[in-house]
C-alpha cells in the first residue's frame, strides 16, 4: 500500500466493499484492530479512514459497537419497478452440459458424487429396479412413498424443522416444489420479491409463470436486507417472497437469525417460499429456518436431495403450511403419480444410516475445498497489480459456492464465453438478475475441487483472463 495518504487507500478499500455488496446497510464493519491487521496499516490510519467516511455520510458510528454502513439517500431496490423476466435464451446457453474434463470445472452447482455413499445409493437403485418387475404396475400417488416420507421427517427433525408425516409432499426436485408453491399463491402478472442476485432457475421459473419480480438488495455475506424488503412491500403489491436464507445461489450468503426474524416481521402476512436445498451443508450447527420461526403457517418450506446427494435423483419435498391442499392438488394434476423406483430406493438408502455419515463427511470436504480454492485464487489474482485490492471473494459458511466481484470487471458474460472456449467452466453474474447489474460478478463452485496440477493450472489461467478483462 502506498505510504503516502495510506488512509485514502483504506477508505477506498471500504468503499469498494460497500459498493460490491460485501457490507449492506446497517451491517457492522470490521473493527479497527481487525482492519489494521488485514491491511497492514496502523490503527490511527484506520481510525482516520473511518472518520472520513463518517464525514461523507457513508457510514455511521455506534457507541461501544464500532461503525456500520449508512443507508443512501435513496434505495435503488425500492425504486426499481417490477420487471418482466426474459431469461430463456441465456439460460439455455448456461444449462448446456458442463465439460467435466475442463481445466477448471467450477461452473456447475452439482454436488460431489465420487463418495462411497453415492455408490451405495446407486447400488440400491439397481436392486429396486430389479424388484420393480415383480410388482404390479401402479402410480405412486401424492404425497409420496410412506417410508421415504418417514425418513424425511427424521431429516427435518435433525435440521430442527418441525414437521409431521402429514405435512410433507414429495416433489420432482425443489424446482417443482417452488413451481407448485408459486402457482398456489400467485396468478400471472403478480409481483414476487426475490433476493438480488437471484438463482437463475427461479427467475426462469417465474418467466414461465408470467410473474413479475422485484429484486431486493442483498448483502453477499448476510443475504436479503429486511429494510429494503420492507420498503419494496410499501411501494409495490407484492404477492409472495422467494428466498434462500442458507447459502443463497450465487453468493453463498447466509441470513443471520435477527435478520430472519426481521424479514418475518416486515413481510406481514405475505406468503414466503423458503428454498433450503443447501441448509444441511452448514459448516456449523446452523440457524433456525424461517419455517421454524414462523407462527402463521405462511412459510412454504422447500428442500431436496439435489445438493446433498445427487442432482440426478430429482427428489425433493415441500411443507406447505396453510397452502397444503392447493399444492397437493396441483401435484396430483401435474404428475398423476411420482417415480416409484427412485422413491422406494431412496427410502431404503436413507434407512441404512449412510446418509448422515455422508452429510457429515461432505461438510468437511466442502469446507476444506472452499478454503483451499479461495487461497489459490487469491494467490493467482494478486499476481496482477491491476487486480490486487480491487476484487472480493466470498468466504462461505456452508455448501460450495464462491462469488467473485470486481468493480473493474465490466462484462462477465464475455469473460464466460472466452473461458468456455478454453475449457474453463464458471457462470457469469449476468444470469442472476433480470438486467445487467451483476456484470461484475462470477459464480464458482468448489464442490469438485482437488488440489492437483490440473486445478492449479486452471486457476492460474482463470486469473489471467480476469486480469485481462479488468485492465485499466
Amino acid at each position: 500500500m502506498n505510504s503516502i495518504n495510506k488512509y485514502l487507500s483504506v477508505e477506498q478499500h471500504l468503499k469498494q466493499a460497500i459498493d460490491l455488496g460485501v457490507y449492506a446497510v446497517d451491517d457492522k464493519l470490521p473493527s479497527i484492530r481487525q482492519l489494521s491487521g488485514e491491511l497492514e496499516v496502523s490503527k490511527n490510519t484506520v481510525i482516520r479512514a473511518y472518520q472520513e467516511l463518517e464525514a461523507l455520510g457513508t457510514i455511521y458510528s455506534v457507541p461501544k459497537s464500532g461503525y456500520r454502513v449508512k443507508a443512501p439517500l435513496s434505495q435503488p431496490s425500492a425504486k426499481q419497478a417490477p420487471s418482466e423476466v426474459d431469461m430463456l435464451a441465456i439460460c439455455k446457453e448456461i444449462l448446456s452440459p458442463i465439460n467435466h474434463k475442463a481445466y477448471l470445472p467450477a461452473g456447475s452447482a452439482h454436488p460431489r458424487t465420487d463418495a462411497p455413499a453415492i455408490r451405495s445409493l446407486y447400488a440400491e437403485i439397481g436392486r429396486h429396479s430389479r424388484l420393480q418387475s415383480q410388482i404390479p404396475s401402479n402410480y405412486q400417488l401424492p404425497p409420496g412413498h410412506d417410508k421415504l416420507i418417514q425418513q424425511i421427517v427424521r431429516i427435518c427433525h435433525e435440521m430442527k424443522v418441525s414437521a409431521h408425516a402429514d405435512d410433507i409432499a414429495i416433489t420432482h426436485g425443489a424446482q417443482q416444489a417452488i413451481s407448485l408453491a408459486l402457482r398456489a399463491i400467485t396468478q400471472p402478472g403478480d409481483i414476487v420479491a426475490v433476493e438480488s442476485p437471484c438463482y437463475f432457475g427461479n427467475l426462469l421459473l417465474m418467466e414461465s409463470l408470467g410473474l413479475k419480480v422485484v429484486e431486493v438488495a442483498s448483502c453477499v455475506n448476510n443475504g436479503l436486507n429486511p429494510e429494503a424488503l420492507a420498503e419494496a412491500i410499501e411501494q409495490w403489491p407484492i404477492a409472495a417472497v422467494l428466498l434462500t436464507p442458507n447459502f443463497c445461489n450465487p453468493t453463498g450468503s447466509r441470513i443471520p437469525l435477527k435478520q430472519r426474524e426481521r424479514i418475518l416481521d416486515v413481510s406481514r402476512d405475505i406468503p414466503i417460499i423458503e428454498d433450503d436445498v443447501f441448509g444441511e451443508l452448514a459448516y456449523d450447527q446452523g440457524i433456525p429456518s424461517l419455517y421454524q420461526l414462523d407462527d402463521k403457517q405462511r412459510v412454504i418450506y422447500v428442500n431436496s436431495f439435489s445438493k446433498t446427494l445427487d442432482s440426478r435423483l430429482r427428489v425433493g419435498w415441500v411443507i406447505s403450511g396453510r397452502y397444503r391442499a392447493a399444492i397437493e392438488k396441483q401435484l396430483l394434476c401435474d404428475n398423476m403419480g411420482s417415480l416409484n423406483l427412485m422413491q422406494s430406493a431412496l427410502s431404503s438408502f436413507l434407512a441404512s444410516g449412510k446418509y448422515r455419515s455422508h452429510i457429515n463427511k461432505m461438510r468437511r470436504v466442502y469446507q476444506q475445498n472452499s478454503k483451499q480454492m479461495i487461497k489459490l485464487l487469491k494467490q493467482a489474482l494478486n499476481e496482477y497489480p491491476s487486480l490486487k485490492e480491487h476484487y472480493h471473494l466470498t468466504q462461505p459458511e456452508g455448501a460450495f459456492l464462491i462469488w467473485f466481484t470486481s468493480p473493474k470487471l465490466k462484462d462477465s458474460y464475455q469473460l464466460y464465453l472466452e473461458c468456455k472456449r478454453d475449457n474453463i467452466s464458471l457462470l457469469p453474474g449476468k444470469v442472476f438478475a433480470t438486467s445487467d447489474q451483476f456484470n461484475h460478478g462470477l459464480r464458482l463452485s468448489s464442490a469438485n475441487f482437488d488440489d492437483t496440477p490440473k486445478w492449479r493450472q486452471g486457476i492460474t489461467a482463470l486469473a489471467a483472463k480476469i486480469a485481462a478483462h479488468c485492465s485499466d
